[in-house]
């Protein structure tokens, strides 16, 4: 029974190993981003009238995320990726796994938007190797006094903790303070926004759920599904 026990241990130790050599050998670019959603809508052929209709974006903040060097919000890319029938990890450029666990160590996150310039706040993957995730989680910074203040509002969940700092959140026609150690969940149908409070930075773990993704999760799978309908 000890020597089962072993061995065990032993496959899922190099199942964790693989994952772990895969996250530090790859890094994610943000300007390719922008590049690989005009990729998939393409493959999609859909236009981007087509994509604002689906996703409830405007085609003029669609055509900025195409053509920015910098990463869009994460939800902004659960929704668009969940819309063009894909993860959040192949937008992002990240090879997923073929198990059903991932360890993601404290030093190889992804980190995206370094410099929060455009968005508002950096971010950072925790769980990018998932294959077809439920849900999608990051840790976000945001600068305790450059956030950009843009609401946000789209189908699906989120949790919010804080990690660190505060936070004035509004939902809908409520506002709340939220310091470190608090967490909401909410719809995230209702408008939302979240920006810091005081002089110290802000950092929190959100955890976004979109719906399953409504298409395959590579390009491979998405060039059979298309050769299909031919």
């Amino acid at each position: 029974m000890d020597n089962i026990d072993g061995h065990a241990g032993s496959d899922l130790n190099n199942k964790m190993l693989a994952c772990r050599r895969d996250l530090m050998t790859k890094m994610i670019i943000e300007a390719e981003i922008g590049k690989r959603i005009r990729q998939y809508r393409l493959q999609n052929h859909f236009t981007l009238q087509e994509l604002a209709d689906k996703t409830g974006y405007s085609k003029g903040y669609l055509s900025k995320v195409e053509k920015s060097r910098k990463a869009p919000p994460v939800s902004t890319l659960s929704v668009i990726a969940r819309e063009l029938g894909v993860s959040v990890s192949v937008i992002l450029g990240e090879e997923t796994t073929h198990d059903s666990i991932c360890l993601v160590r404290k030093n190889e996150r992804m980190l995206m938007a370094k410099n929060a310039e455009e968005f508002g706040y950096a971010y950072e993957a925790l769980a990018n190797p998932y294959p077809n995730k439920h849900m999608e989680p990051f840790i976000l910074s945001y600068p305790s006094n450059e956030a950009f203040k843009h609401t946000f509002q789209h189908e699906g969940e989120e949790m919010l903790f804080v990690l660190q700092g505060q936070m004035r959140f509004k939902y809908g026609q409520r506002e709340l303070m939220l310091e470190q150690g608090d967490c909401i969940y909410f719809d995230s149908g209702i408008a939302h926004i979240g920006v810091p409070f005081g002089d110290q930075p802000l950092q929190v773990l959100i955890v976004i759920y979109s719906g399953q993704p409504k298409g395959p999760t590579n390009i491979e799978q998405i060039k059979q599904r298309l050769a299909a309908k031919e």
